[in-house]
């Protein structure tokens, strides 16, 4: 598709989905519609809404938009609010199906290679923010560890889906060797 010169994180993004996207109008305009501070990581091709556009995976929400000569539709999804995602695929394309806030959204068309390295990243990126974090140190001595034994096979099961996720995020080339080092370190500590 050639250089946009639009955003380095932009135009890096539009380098990895070349030939196949044709978004070239919805490419420049993305920077209207992104917030402050917010770097678009993934970018693909869907139709959502009736209408072909540019599916955008930032840092802080996933963004359908389309620039038409006569209307412009932007939906977007925060990260926070995305519960799951699905993926399934013909031969060539597939759709990307988001669950949010109780609703969902199916962003069609989104060609294969895109879709299964967008979900995957997606995927990676809701497991990640839904990780729990570290607890307090308690103030008292625990009590006996047999009722912490009983929830161990569930937090083994927890880790080892979050591991098996980020094996495959790493195989369809969704995250870097180094990404991929960084957040098994964080899971692994989350023990």
């Amino acid at each position: 598709m050639g250089k946009h010169n639009v955003r380095p994180d932009i135009d890096a993004a539009a380098e990895k989905i070349a030939p196949a996207i044709g978004s070239r109008r919805e490419i420049e305009q993305l920077p209207s519609v992104l917030w402050e501070g917010e770097t678009v990581d993934m970018l693909a091709s869907g139709t959502y809404g009736g209408g072909g556009g540019l599916v955008a995976l930032t840092n802080l929400r996933l963004v359908f938009f389309k620039h038409g000569i006569m209307s412009q539709k932007l939906e977007d999804f925060p990260l926070g609010n995305i519960s799951s995602v699905q993926w399934s695929a013909g031969l060539l394309m597939g759709t990307l199906s988001v669950f949010a806030s109780g609703n969902r959204a199916d962003i069609k068309q989104v060609p294969k290679p895109h879709g299964e390295a967008l979900s995957g990243r997606l995927r990676m990126l809701i497991a990640t923010a839904q990780a729990p974090t570290a607890p307090a140190a308690p103030a008292a001595p625990a009590a006996p560890a047999a009722p912490a034994l009983a929830a161990a096979p569930t937090d083994v099961q927890d880790v080892a889906s979050r591991l098996a996720t980020l094996d495959q995020l790493r195989a369809a080339g969704a995250i870097t060797d180094a990404e991929y080092q960084e957040r098994r370190a964080a899971i692994l500590a989350s023990i």
